[in-house]
């Protein structure tokens, strides 16, 4: 948030509703960090956001890793929802990695330009 100029707590008010992942080295200093939103806490959907990999700990594809721990997380206990996100446009072919598609038009955030992006899943239970 201090690197992107948009320092302030829990400006959105969903902090309290949110599942907090962190992600630390050996020595326990935070390298990532998101939050996980259970549908109808954010959007209607399950949600995945504040995304962010310490600035030292880049490169080393965390930034994948932690999403998919959340995708993961999202999939287990959120089986009958599809995951929304507001990414930064920037990191459009990141997201599309993961599986993501827009869904929306870009909007600006905090001056950062962002689009609403989804992905949808289905566990079939035999």
């Amino acid at each position: 948030m201090v690197e992107q100029n948009c320092v302030y707590l829990d400006a959105d008010g969903y902090d309290q509703k949110a599942i907090h992942v962190l992600g630390t080295d050996k020595v326990g200093k935070l390298a990532t960090y998101i939050r996980i939103f259970a549908p109808g806490d954010c959007y209607d959907e399950a949600a995945i956001g504040r995304v962010v990999v310490d600035a030292n700990f880049r490169g080393q594809k965390l930034g994948i890793k932690v999403m998919e721990h959340g995708i993961n997380y999202c999939k287990k206990h959120f089986s009958d929802s599809s995951i929304k996100i507001g990414a930064q446009v920037y990191l459009d072919k990141f997201y599309r990695s993961l599986g993501f598609i827009p869904i929306s038009e870009m909007y600006l955030e905090d001056g950062i330009e962002h689009q609403y992006m989804k992905l949808n899943f289905r566990i079939v239970n035999e």
